[in-house]
């Protein structure tokens, strides 16, 4: 698959440096440089020790992990109204194999999950309008037993208790290690 407007024209460098090559991406500069530290995006390193991309390398990534790619993990919904916090969990759960679809809010979130559900739902408790809690009982009603990970900067020793009473499957409190969400979400949904 191409993208239109990503391949180089015939007057544009053929390596990039670590900013133009997150810019072409798209993803912060720290997102790129732990791509390439897990050897997700190839690096080249001057003798000053910079690192640069070739925009080949970068398009064939894009190729393999972008929009529309073949890749079908497990498809897992992020239900927060924080964007970043849900890039930064998107961004995480797609390197390790999982399909990510995101939602600011529980309205949003129970439409995607109407239009296709998903087989394991990251759930904030604490969001304006309809909450996680309220949103995790609609789900219930509505598609039976999906499993759920709820997560909250708002923790007390009762909070995991009562999402395990109200029927999710795990707690988690922010701010976490992404590897901690992501290992819940693997004991759920093995990617």
């Amino acid at each position: 698959m191409t993208y239109p407007g990503r391949r180089a024209p015939t007057g544009e460098p053929d390596w990039l440096t670590l900013g133009q090559a997150a810019k072409f991406l798209g993803v912060a500069q720290s997102t790129i440089r732990k791509w390439s530290d897990q050897g997700r995006v190839p690096a080249f390193y001057t003798p000053g020790g910079h690192r640069r991309y070739r925009r080949r390398d970068l398009e064939a990534f894009l190729d393999r992990s972008g929009p529309g790619s073949k890749a079908g993990g497990p498809l897992v919904l992020v239900v927060d109204d924080d964007a970043r916090l849900r890039e930064f969990m998107r961004v995480n759960l797609e390197m390790e194999g999982y399909t990510v679809r995101e939602a600011s809010s529980a309205e949003e979130a129970l439409g995607s999950i109407e239009d296709q559900a998903p087989e394991l739902v990251l759930l904030d408790v604490v969001m304006p309008g309809v909450d996680g809690w309220e949103m995790l009982q609609r789900m219930q009603e509505r598609y039976g037993s999906i499993p759920v990970i709820m997560f909250s900067g708002q923790v007390d020793a009762n909070s995991a208790g009562d999402a395990e009473e109200r029927g999710a499957r795990g707690f988690v409190g922010k701010p976490f290690d992404p590897q901690q969400l992501i290992e819940r979400a693997k004991q759920l949904v093995p990617a």
